[in-house]
């Protein structure tokens, strides 16, 4: 290719990626309607994010019928343990990375990125090997019976060999957004997004491959968005971008700890929701299963809106925190506080409004699963009202790098109160016990979080 033309395709990929400009900075003085705003992109991002999962389990109970919707949430705790590592190489490692660039120290924040993307493809492909290597024994001890097994083990084989993918992006989700680039990750899942619902009704429907499908289509739409990042971080030399990685073991230990409060939360995920299939399973059969999927669903969608938030204005609070802006920094927090506060009351008035509305979309009115699934929603649904502070205040202490207080928040929200809810209701007020679990155990975790934000005031001038 000759120079201009080199130039040419340079030029129209800029073109392509471009949609960041100084607005987008994280160094800008924040408002309400800016940050929410600057955040925006990373909030749309988690909620396509979780509806791949949730579209693709409208199809599967739709066209496959609620064994198949049953098996798919039995095999997704081997995939929060993948998503797990990668929100805590994406949110730690951005915290280190998001307060090396507010010190000025661009090199270092370049070969540190660049590490943590290494390490995270190599840990995606690990989980492929070694997760295929041993897939029907895996499926048996998530609680998959026989009428469950076989498309238990088709879903996840398939979701396995994009595991890469979804490591990429994730962490890269979160650096769009340290890059000041939050608008070009959201155009990539939306993308994903859109191939995903495409894909699920083409390979469902007219081709008729089942659940298999469903996985493909899954692994897709997370493709597109990774393949985008590897492209812009490749390409643009702009504030963050690849460069010869340096190992450097301080580095990976200070990411891990920092992200080890949303490690955590989504390890916790991955017991609770067997936890709950094993239950369910005893008490309500296959189809309790189902219902229970439907109410995790729900769940998931609205937790991911405050993730997406937190992820959002993370690389904000951590840049003026290594700044020294202590000033914006206090602004900052109080938006933030006051947004998620307002926020989850409507959240929880809408999802009590449109109960019976969702779950229709997954099981017929009239059906067993329908039947659980409505009386257990309404009960599981007063956790939005609580959750939302949860999630940031953690993921606030993660962007301070005090990841001790964040990991104790993370650790007692999910394996303290929510295993022990999960483990003990359950005996004294049967079925409803189960349902009642999870805002239980968010209740109790507000007092945890709130305290160490009053308490922590002082030392980190907000």
């Amino acid at each position: 290719m000759n120079v201009d033309g080199t130039l040419g395709y340079r030029f129209l990929l800029y073109k392509c990626f471009e949609g960041g400009n100084m607005s987008n900075s994280i160094s800008q003085d924040f408002k309400m309607l800016s940050l929410l705003r600057f955040a925006l992109p990373s909030m749309i991002m988690m909620m396509f994010m979780s509806l791949y999962s949730i579209v693709d389990g409208v199809f599967i109970s739709r066209y496959v019928g609620s064994d198949a919707l049953s098996a798919s949430n039995i095999i997704f705790p081997v995939i929060t343990i993948v998503i797990a590592v990668g929100i805590m190489l994406a949110t730690g490692g951005s915290a280190v990375v998001a307060r090396k660039m507010g010190e000025g120290n661009f090199k270092e924040a370049r070969k540190d990125f660049t590490m943590l993307t290494l390490i995270g493809f190599v840990f995606g492909i690990v989980a492929l090997v070694l997760g295929n290597l041993w897939i029907e024994p895996i499926v048996k001890l998530l609680g998959a019976t026989p009428r469950l097994l076989s498309d238990s083990i088709s879903y996840l084989s398939v979701l396995l060999y994009f595991a890469p993918m979804y490591m990429l992006q994730m962490i890269f989700q979160t650096f769009l957004v340290t890059a000041g680039r939050p608008q070009l990750g959201l155009w990539a899942t939306l993308v994903g997004g859109i191939a995903n619902i495409i894909l699920d009704y083409v390979f469902m429907v007219p081709m008729n491959l089942g659940v298999l499908g469903a996985a493909l289509a899954t692994g897709i739409g997370q493709a597109i968005p990774a393949i985008v990042g590897c492209i812009y971080f490749s390409f643009f030399r702009e504030e963050l971008y690849f460069v010869i990685p340096k190992f450097r073991k301080s580095v990976l230990i200070e990411t891990c700890f920092n992200g080890s409060s949303e490690m955590v939360s989504n390890l916790a995920t991955s017991v609770i929701t067997f936890l709950f299939n094993i239950i369910m399973l005893k008490m309500k059969g296959e189809e309790g299963v189902a219902a229970i999927t439907i109410a995790l669903y729900g769940q998931f969608l609205f937790n991911s809106l405050y993730m997406g938030y937190s992820m959002g204005v993370a690389p904000v609070i951590s840049f003026n925190y290594g700044k020294k802006n202590y000033k914006l920094l206090k602004n900052v927090i109080r938006i933030c506080l006051g947004f998620i506060t307002i926020s989850s009351m409507l959240i929880l008035i809408l999802s009590l409004m449109t109960n019976r509305f969702v779950v229709e979309i997954f099981s017929p009115k009239g059906s067993k699963t329908y039947e659980i699934a409505v009386a257990g929603c309404f009960l599981f649904s007063f956790n939005y009202l609580f959750s939302g502070v949860n999630i940031f205040s953690s993921s606030m202490f993660t962007a301070l790098s005090n990841g001790r207080i964040s990991a104790i928040i993370s650790f007692m929200r999910t394996f303290v109160f929510l295993i022990l809810s999960i483990l003990l209701l359950p005996l004294f007020m049967g079925e409803p016990g189960v349902w009642i679990s999870v805002p239980v155990a968010e209740f109790l975790t507000i007092f945890i979080a709130v305290g160490f934000i009053v308490c922590n005031r002082k030392k980190y001038h907000y």
